[in-house]
């Protein structure tokens, strides 16, 4: 086997592979969701908490989509196929970071999020990362498609991730997430109205 390979049937095979990365992430944040269904009082639920999560559900239905789009690599190596499954892992992380075992340390949701803010954005910071590499692997022209905006938005967003890092104030955290959620329901649905 060449260390580089260009076969239909490897995409394939490294789609299959990222499809049960998500799976499992959409597995993860839906059972968080039903927690809330099953047992109300169990935790407090925080607004905070809930919309990150449904921001992460559409990012990674996102992402599926999104990742259509590495039938434009040519040439597969290991270290691209790593890297693509890495950057999947990444959302895994944040849903697992969203929705823990327990919350007996933590009078509630919000209470777990503000104090794991740092780890969430963290990860959340290193999927814009990954995502200016897996745009690139997809070749110049795909990546200069988008035009200016999406450096700014990869820009613009890293800083958002970094203010969410460090601060606890609990009304900039929603105004953080209502900006992000507004504009990832604004980039989806102008990226896609054509398709």
């Amino acid at each position: 086997m060449s260390p580089q390979q260009s076969s239909p049937d490897l995409y394939l095979h490294i789609r299959v592979v990222i499809s049960i990365i998500v799976g499992l992430c959409i597995t993860t944040l839906l059972n968080g969701f039903a927690r809330f269904v099953q047992h109300p009082r169990r935790a407090n639920v925080s607004l905070l908490h809930l919309g990150w999560a449904a921001s992460l559900l559409l990012w990674i239905i996102h992402f599926w989509w999104w990742e259509y789009r590495l039938t434009l690599v040519e040439q597969w190596t290991f270290a691209t196929y790593f890297f693509v499954i890495l950057y999947a892992i990444l959302f895994y992380f944040l849903c697992t970071l969203l929705f823990p075992s327990d919350l007996m340390d933590y009078s509630g949701y919000e209470d777990y999020f503000i104090s794991r803010r740092k780890w969430f954005f963290g990860f959340l910071a290193a999927t814009f990362v990954a995502d200016v590499i897996d745009t690139r692997l997809k070749g110049s022209d795909y990546l200069h498609s988008f035009g200016i905006e999406y450096p700014i938005r990869i820009a613009a967003s890293l800083v958002l991730c970094a203010i969410a890092m460090f601060t606890r104030n609990r009304r900039l955290q929603l105004a953080l997430l209502a900006v992000s959620l507004l504009y990832q329901v604004s980039f989806i649905a102008r990226l896609y109205r054509t398709e």
